[in-house]
């Protein structure tokens, strides 16, 4: 399930990479159709990508949380979960070896 999650976020990188080769190829366009300089047209670019980036980050985090969800719905157990089991059940063989010995 994991794998799964870390497929879609680098899947969603991926489709940023290659948005981000379309931004260039489609803001130059736009600043030849309206006589843009190259700084009004780097700045364009700048503002575009904050935006990009932006949304990249609610994705990655809405993604996150369904495979959080799924995980719960399954009953995947999370690491900090097990790392209490795993606690509980290492405090209970000292006890076990105590009481043997």
């Amino acid at each position: 399930m994991l794998e799964f999650a870390e497929k879609l976020v680098l899947t969603g990188m991926g489709a940023l990479t290659l948005s981000q080769q379309k931004l260039e190829e489609m803001v130059k366009e736009v600043r030849e159709r309206l006589n843009l300089s190259e700084e009004e047209g780097k700045k364009l670019v700048a503002r575009i990508q904050k935006s990009a980036e932006e949304q990249q980050k609610k994705l990655e985090k809405l993604a996150m949380e369904e495979v959080h969800k799924s995980c719960e719905r399954i009953g995947v157990v999370s690491r900090e979960d097990l790392k209490k089991v795993e606690k509980k059940l290492a405090d209970l063989e000292k006890r076990l070896k105590a009481l043997e010995g």
